[in-house]
């Protein structure tokens, strides 16, 4: 234990003498791979239309890939490509991004447009698996089908957190759901547990570790409801992470995008490096808690915060085994330092 305690109170000192995240070591947050691809198709189980963005690689190194499946669901009259960007960034991490294209019609609320649903999460599962085997796909042989991850925004991040809790409530879920096993993690910007739901419910999330991004600026759903959606996640780890200077469209192309509802508030963060950001968030916290990645779980639960000027973390991990309680103990007043410098900074 005392040579932990050395090395631990070393890399502290080092940590507050340099202003740096000493323990973040040579990690880079950058994306993967430099290029992505998509393509447009049909979800044959389901008849929604859909862009699916993937990494471009090498014939002789794809054989050897398998990215997860990330389904993202869309906000209410939101258009499918005005998340490309997004998309297309959260693929270069190494994943195989979904979008899919759902209209639907609720005569008791007024409303027919594009609009998200639960059933999407097991047609899409479903249709991936076949084409990971259809030799004419350019997916084939590339997925790792045991391996599910869920994105969203405003109401799809709603239907998100309605399915991970295995409630089907209308109009967010119409029949039957059943929660499929391959989902590992998930991560939802600019959403609550009461839009769609009209009502607040304890999301019993089990194991599926829960990132919920949202904009201090958001005027369609305001952070305090993302907080108490946030309290409402039942287990560790859960993640809420504030991208300073965005508001509620900070994840889509442009700002209040044609047909959506307007957020009366502008944003101060660029919409390229909004995009960039929740994009970054998202993917790291997949990739660490969906791939057991320890490089992309260090960013997202020590350094990522301190590092990053645009966010600011809220997190709840498991606890800390006993045995290594010293070292936790300095490795979070380390970072409460560090956190200190960065708002001292900002204030400055």
């Amino acid at each position: 234990m005392n040579k932990y305690f050395l090395l631990l109170a070393g890399s502290t000192l080092l940590y507050l003498v340099n202003g740096e995240a000493a323990l973040a070591g040579d990690f880079s947050p950058s994306p993967l791979f430099p290029t992505v691809n998509n393509y447009h198709t049909t979800v044959t189980t389901n008849g929604d239309s859909a862009d699916i963005y993937f990494p471009s690689v090498a014939n002789s190194v794809s054989s050897q890939q398998k990215y997860p499946i990330a389904l993202f669901l869309p906000g209410s009259r939101v258009d499918t490509l005005q998340y490309s960007q997004y998309a297309s960034i959260v693929a270069s991490y190494g994943f195989t991004v979904v979008v899919p294209r759902r209209i639907r019609s609720l005569p008791a609320f007024g409303f027919t447009g594009l609009l998200p649903e639960a059933s999407q999460i097991n047609d899409v599962l479903t249709f991936m698996v076949a084409e990971n085997s259809n030799l004419n796909s350019p997916l084939a042989g590339t997925l790792d089908t045991s391996n599910l991850v869920l994105l969203g925004h405003s109401f799809g991040g709603s239907v998100g957190l309605t399915a991970i809790d295995n409630s089907c409530i209308y109009p967010v879920c119409e029949g039957q759901f059943q929660l499929p096993e391959q989902l590992r993690a998930a991560a939802f910007f600019g959403t609550s547990i009461n839009v769609g739901t009209g009502q607040f419910i304890p999301i019993n999330n089990g194991e599926i570790p829960i990132a919920l991004l949202h904009g201090n600026l958001d005027g369609s759903i305001p952070i305090g409801l993302a907080q108490e959606s946030y309290n409402l996640i039942q287990e560790p780890p859960k993640a809420l992470i504030t991208i300073n200077g965005a508001n509620h469209y900070g994840i889509t192309n442009v700002n209040n995008p044609a047909a959506a509802r307007l957020d009366p508030n502008n944003p101060t963060l660029s919409q390229n490096e909004s995009i960039e950001t929740i994009a970054r968030w998202s993917a790291l916290f997949l990739r660490g808690y969906a791939l057991n990645d320890q490089d992309a779980l260090g960013y997202i639960n020590n350094s990522g915060d301190a590092l990053d000027q645009n966010v600011t973390v809220s997190l709840q991990t498991k606890a800390v085994p006993e045995t290594n309680s010293i070292l936790g103990l300095f490795s979070t007043f380390a970072l409460a330092i560090f956190r200190w410098r960065k708002v001292w900074k900002k204030q400055q």
